[in-house]
């Protein structure tokens, strides 16, 4: 969304690609939803915007279907369909099904039926089909039963060492754990080469944004959890997911576990209009 809540134009899109293209490197972007209602004003079609721009840039895009009810699995699936086209394939570089759905209580008898119902109705389009969860889902067998279904070939797994409320001078070596244990698992389970996996979702809030726990916001901690954090996974050969690309200061205040509210409207890696606040690469 944009800054007023408005849906993303091609346009929008295709100027988000070329801030990240030319300060990152990046090439591959990722989505968490084929329709995005976060604003009740607006029903932003995602799938039928960024694949065009994606087409336009050369790049490719990780497709989110948002899958904690059947119904919102069935409408995502829905508004898929016309948008995912042969012409815009090539751009896709994965589906995942679900998205910390298991973190929020889904069970996995729940979502591999889902994942697998992606992969029926869309293998012929796009090879790798999975699915995103928090680590310690991974870690503790909750979702071994998708994992050994032999259905995914495509995981991503998400890790935090801010949601751990770990202090900044701790929080890597948190974060890198928590990646450990839940890959060691996986492979452990299902072997080396059977599913790709990447991390998800990591990052920290700069200025403006919320402190938890030990945990605290500022753009100077944020940019040393990239350089250390970040940095260190991808020379470990894990490809990674910073949450997140803009800040998204539209967003209202979310409300954590214990009632309290807090600010996530400043994970951007790049401000709302576009500007890195630090240098992206490692």
């Amino acid at each position: 969304m944009l800054v007023d809540g408005t849906c993303k134009t091609v346009a929008d899109y295709e100027a988000d690609f070329d801030a990240l293209k030319s300060n990152a490197g990046s090439t591959i972007v990722r989505t968490y939803s084929v329709v995005d209602v976060n604003v009740p004003a607006y029903v932003c079609q995602v799938a039928a915007t960024i694949l065009p721009a994606a087409k336009a840039k050369n790049v490719k895009v990780i497709l989110g279907i948002w899958a904690d009810a059947q119904a919102s699995y069935d409408s995502e699936k829905a508004a898929l369909l016309p948008a995912l086209t042969s012409e815009y394939a090539p751009y896709v570089y994965a589906l995942t099904t679900g998205s910390e759905s298991l973190y929020r209580g889904v069970s996995a008898q729940e979502l591999l039926p889902r994942i697998k119902d992606t992969k029926s109705s869309f293998s012929k389009l796009v090879s790798r089909i999975g699915t995103v969860d928090s680590w310690n889902k991974f870690q503790d067998g909750t979702a071994d039963l998708i994992l050994t279904s032999g259905v995914p070939n495509f995981l991503m797994v998400n890790a935090f060492g801010y949601w751990q409320h770990q202090n900044i001078n701790n929080a890597t070596a948190t974060y890198l754990d928590d990646l450990q244990q839940a890959i060691g698992h996986i492979q452990n389970l299902v072997g080396l080469d059977t599913i790709e996996i990447w991390n998800g979702e990591t990052g920290w809030p700069g200025d403006g944004g919320s402190n938890y726990g030990d945990a605290h916001a500022s753009t100077v901690n944020e940019e040393k959890f990239f350089k250390t954090g970040v940095c260190a996974a991808l020379a470990w050969g894990v490809n990674v997911f910073y949450f997140e690309a803009f800040d998204e200061t539209w967003k209202p205040k979310s409300t954590g576990d214990t009632g309290a509210q807090g600010d996530e409207t400043h994970w951007g890696a790049f401000t709302d209009s576009r500007t890195p606040k630090f240098s992206l690469i490692c």
